[in-house]
């Protein structure tokens, strides 16, 4: 019998192990084995298809494996609820903007900084009970280049700064493990370097794994590469050691022999 993956006790936040989902005989995510070591980067890539969005549900609890498990700081969490993983320190962007439109972006970070009050549910309170988060709100927005747009209605926003915005949000509700689904998606360049800042900043103090097309970016930031193909993994290790694989080189370019950091 072929010995368990190590423990997150050995360095890794979060770990599946043969960790399998089913659609009606489809196999979307086939005997993954995949570890995150606590304090990276780690990138998630793979070509369209490939199941990367399929993963992160089995991870945020949208979705329930056929079979496998999911370990977090040495707890098996594989049929926990969202919410109790949310709990957990685990806190999920989404491909589409999740930004209430029509409150302002201050308003936006002091709604998921309610959780530390423990209010979240009391909406017959006056808002003016929620001013103590104000000062915590504008220090987040600061971080994330918002200072300037605390008064802006969140729909008026750039797409771009919607998504900064959005990793606001996540910070105010503090995780120890962020999941980016395609930070960069839709963005121009100017856009595009400023999430990856962004990105980068966050990651002080916590962990982060993200499914991400732009090979410029899995470059600049990710410690850590792993590829999926048809719901498994072919390659896990730095951008340098990924672009050079064959496997990896056949999944996104055919049999041209090019790297898929020339992709975009």
């Amino acid at each position: 019998m072929a010995a368990a993956p190590p423990s997150t006790a050995d360095g890794f936040i979060i770990e599946t192990r043969q960790l399998t989902k089913e659609f009606s005989g489809f196999v979307a995510v086939s005997n993954v084995d995949l570890r995150v070591r606590r304090g990276q980067i780690h990138a998630l890539i793979g070509p369209n298809g490939a199941g990367k969005t399929t993963f992160f549900n089995l991870l945020t609890k949208f979705l329930i494996p056929t079979r496998g498990q999911i370990i977090y700081r040495g707890e098996d969490i594989t049929f926990e609820k969202p919410a109790e993983v949310a709990r957990r320190g685990i806190v999920r962007s989404f491909q589409l903007s999740a930004v209430f439109p029509h409150l302002t972006v201050l308003e936006n970070v002091r709604i998921a900084l309610q959780r530390s009050l423990a209010t979240t549910f009391h909406f017959w309170k006056r808002e003016s009970t929620l001013e103590v988060l104000n000062a915590r709100a504008v220090e987040l927005l600061q971080v994330v280049d918002l200072g300037a747009f605390a008064s802006v209605v969140a729909v008026e926003l750039p797409y771009g700064r919607k998504r900064a915005l959005e990793i606001a949000t996540t910070l105010a509700m503090d995780p120890e493990l962020m999941l980016l689904d395609e930070p960069t998606q839709g963005m121009g360049h100017e856009d595009v370097d400023r999430v990856t800042t962004l990105i980068k900043q966050a990651s002080a103090n916590r962990t982060i794994l993200m499914v991400e097309h732009n090979m410029e970016v899995v470059a600049m930031i990710a410690d850590t590469i792993t590829v999926l193909q048809r719901g498994q993994i072919i390659a896990s290790g730095s951008y340098a050691e990924v672009a050079r694989n064959p496997l990896v080189i056949e999944a996104y370019m055919g049999s041209t022999g090019a790297e898929p950091g020339m992709t975009r």
